[in-house]
């Protein structure tokens, strides 16, 4: 099922499309983060890349906690937008032989994939509250909050200090 297809028919069934969406990113975020952590050379990078493993794990049973309060079956279709953003990241690690500019360019891929999931989610949470699911708004917004977090941590980081080494 495409978000263009016959099968979206309702403001319901796009809410429950793109809960399968994202919950399929996330689970193959779980698996792209410790590849990213193992190829990140700044050690601050290399925690922040842990610790947004243990948030994504929270943010995949956030989603499984959605799908049954929502009454719907907990299920992943493919993203084909996320499966890009961690394939460029990883055919642009493998290209970059200065460790400080593959940090710069980590980021990069990590930022990518959270500005994806802060669309997904902000539409998420208007797509609930419109559907009188307040509760389901309200935790997809921690999962959001989490990932603008992360954003700005992403960041500061390349601003202080991973850019400023991969200039020079």
């Amino acid at each position: 099922m495409g978000l263009f297809t016959k099968d979206i028919k309702t403001m319901n069934d796009l809410f429950v499309h793109q809960l399968q969406d994202i919950y399929y990113a996330e689970q193959q975020l779980t698996k792209a983060l410790p590849k990213m952590a193992s190829k990140a050379t700044d050690p601050q990078l290399k925690q922040g890349f842990l610790t947004h493993l243990e948030e994504t794990k929270q943010h995949v049973a956030r989603l499984e906690e959605v799908f049954k309060m929502h009454g719907v079956a907990v299920k992943a279709v493919d993203c084909p937008a996320i499966d890009g953003i961690i394939e460029e990241a990883d055919e642009t690690a493998g290209e970059v032989a200065d460790k400080a500019v593959l940090d710069a360019a980590l980021i990069n891929a990590a930022q990518a994939a959270e500005h994806y999931e802060i669309v997904r989610y902000g539409s998420l949470i208007a797509w609930a509250k419109q559907l009188g699911r307040n509760d389901c708004a309200s935790i997809l917004a921690k999962t959001l909050e989490e990932e603008k977090a992360t954003d700005k941590k992403l960041t500061t980081l390349a601003e202080s200090k991973v850019n400023l080494r991969a200039a020079s």
